[in-house]
Parts: structure tokens; sequence; C-alpha cells
């Protein structure tokens, strides 16, 4: 059933104003909106369509949003499900940086750095998660291990590019896969000479826009190729983009400082986590800047998402397919691992003071289960009027 690019904006743009807690939360909301209450899918295709976007690099939470506007609504309709429910916090996020300097200078800055200590907390959080459902072997563990040792020993891009292909090559020939068995097929509308089509598309902007760039020296255009790259090899979606932005854009963009804060102000927003390639196009250029880093870094997602949604269906049934995405998410929980040492703990644990109080955000987001907004807040007010 079809619904107007009204009804979708509006549906998403809730969504996008109230969606706290991260991907996984995202997914829950999308269920109870788009499954329980609207019924604009079965239950059946909704774990088809998660199971789709966990397959595919990108953020996993925006990828649903765009299949199910595209279901609803054609490519109009992925449109308005992606606008809606990533303005939101890109509005808020591309504020923050134009604040942070204003602030710093009125405040002595302790604010500034009870964030970087939430983000210790944060991240410690989803490695735990991740690591659990991810490394839940001694192949699958050690390979996290190996793969954090790549990001450590090439801290670049270059480091995470070859901890995900080690990832990919180590699960198809030492992990056994477990295709899926359902015999539910996808409803979209989209066509398999479409679909081609877009995954052409994909591969010649991940390919051609580094030519370009070191053929014509265009800032602009290197600025777009960095974001597009990052959005292209991001497997695990969320908090997995810090290693990959941080190793393209700290220190020669912006520096640790303003990229530690800047991950703490994502937390204490509703939306996708993704919305922080807004920030910091903001602290590099501006609004401009920010709204195109922001395209840049989801523009995969509608590529891979119309490109694959037409083979999914054959691609999912495949135990070769299952074995390399077991071992790249088995690798992503290393190169989390790695940014979690430097630059998350590296410069938000500065002395035990410090120590403490990333212990108790920590605390009350495992054990509390308080919400991770509320979390950075709170350690935010804490840096700026208690720790010395």
């Amino acid at each position: 059933m079809r619904g107007d690019v009204a009804e979708i904006f509006s549906a998403f743009l809730k969504l996008g104003l109230t969606s706290f807690g991260g991907p996984v939360a995202h997914l829950g909301y999308f269920r109870l909106e788009f499954v329980e209450r609207r019924k604009w899918l079965s239950e059946a295709s909704y774990a088809d369509l998660v199971a789709l976007c966990q397959f595919l690099p990108g953020p996993a939470s925006s990828q649903v949003g765009i299949a199910i506007g595209l279901l609803r609504g054609g490519y109009a309709g992925a449109l308005a499900a992606w606008t809606a429910f990533t303005l939101p916090s890109a509005i808020a996020l591309v504020l923050f940086a134009y604040g942070v300097a204003a602030l710093d200078s009125s405040l002595d800055g302790g604010w500034l750095h009870g964030l970087k200590v939430a983000a210790v907390a944060v991240v410690a959080l989803a490695i735990l998660g991740m690591a659990r459902t991810l490394t839940p072997d001694r192949i699958r563990a050690s390979l996290a291990v190996a793969a954090m040792a790549v990001a450590l020993v090439l801290p670049s891009a270059w480091g995470q590019i070859a901890g995900i292909l080690l990832g990919g090559i180590v699960g198809w020939f030492c992990i056994k896969g477990t295709p899926a068995v359902d015999q539910s097929v996808l409803p979209l509308p989209v066509n398999r000479a479409t679909g081609v089509t877009m995954l052409f598309i994909f591969a010649a902007l991940l390919i051609g826009l580094p030519l370009a760039v070191a053929m014509t020296g265009n800032a602009a255009l290197g600025l777009f190729d960095t974001f597009y790259r990052v959005g292209s090899l991001v497997f695990g979606g969320g908090h997995v983009v810090l290693p990959l932005l941080k190793a393209e854009v700290v220190p020669s963009l912006v520096n640790g400082d303003a990229f530690l804060a800047g991950y703490g102000a994502a937390q204490a927003v509703p939306g996708p986590l993704f919305t922080f390639a807004a920030y910091l196009g903001a602290v590099i250029g501006g609004w401009t800047v920010a709204a195109m880093c922001l395209v840049a870094i989801f523009l995969p997602s509608f590529l891979l998402v119309s490109g694959v949604l037409p083979f999914w269906d054959a691609l999912r049934r495949t135990p070769m397919a299952q074995a390399m995405l077991s071992g790249v998410n088995a690798a992503v929980v290393g190169l989390l691992l790695a940014a979690f040492y430097d630059p998350v703990w590296t410069a938000g644990i500065t002395n035990g003071y410090d120590y403490a109080l990333a212990l108790g955000a920590f605390v009350l987001l495992f054990v509390g289960k308080l919400p991770p907004w509320l979390v950075v807040v709170l350690c935010a007010i804490v840096g700026q009027f208690v720790l010395p």
C-alpha cells in the first residue's frame, strides 16, 4: 500500500525528533511505528529489511528508514524518510558547532572535557554490546584483536580498510556461514536493471572521486570524497564511524578536542549518529560544508539499498556471503577498540577524576539504563562545575 510523501515525511519527522538511544533503539522505534501502529510492513518483511541493512556498510537504522520510505512512496518517499529522520539532529549539531567557540570563551571549557569523558563511557558500552554479539567464539575474538592491531599500527584510513578486508578474508575461509532459511520475499519496487545501475554509480563514485581529486586538487571535491568513502566502508554503523572519520579529519581538518566534543554532543541528540558528519562540516567550513558532508556520508546508503534490494533474496541464502559478513563484523569490533584507545581514552582520561567520572557514567548507562543523552548532559555539568 502506497502513501503520499507528506505522510511519510511527518511519520519520520516525529521519529527524528524523539528517537534517542542509538541504532538499536531506532530499529525498535521503527518496528513499533511501522509494523505495529501504522501496519505499513509485515513482521517478516521488517525483519528482512533489518537483515539487509545490517549486511550492508553504512548506518543500519537510517538505511531501514530509507527502505521503508522507498516501499511506501518510491524514491521520493525514500528521500522524504531520510530527510525527516536526519534533519533534526543535523541542525542541532550544526548549531552546536557554531556555539562551541562562544561557549568555550564564556566558560572555562570544563564542560567540553566532560563531553570527552562521556564519549569514553558511551563507546565502552557500544564495544561491550557489539563484542557479545559479533565475537562469540575464539576465531572472531582473535580476529577482532588482529584488526585492532592493524588499525593501531596503521593509524590512517588505510588501516581501517585493511582491517575490514582482513575480516572478510578470514570470515570466508574460517567461519561457517548460516544462511537464512525462511521464504519471505521483500515487496520492494526496485527491478534488477535499476539495482545494477545504482551499484554501478556507487562503485564509480568510490573509485572515480579519488582520481578526480588527484587530477584537479579541488578541496571541496576532496572533502566530498572523504565523507563518501567513510559512508561506503563503515560496517556496523553508529559508533563505528568514529575511527574512520578520526583517521580522515584529525588533525588535518579538525583538532582532536573539537572532534571528541562533537562526538559527545552527538550522543545527546535524537536521530542517527552519522549526522556527526554535519558537525564536522560546520567546524571545517560552516553550514554549506556541513550540508555537503551530510549528503556525502549518506549517499552510499541510498545507492546500496536501492542496488542490493533486487538481489537480496538470493544473496542472503549464500553461506559464503554470511561467513564474510561475520568476519567483517568481528573486525569492526577491533576497529572500535583501536578508536577507544586513541583518541577516545587518551583525550578523555587524563587523571583519576576523569576515570572516576567515566566509570560512573558507564555504570549509569550499563546498570542504570539511563538514556545516553542524559548521561552526556550530566558529564558536561560535572566537567564544568565539579572536576578540578
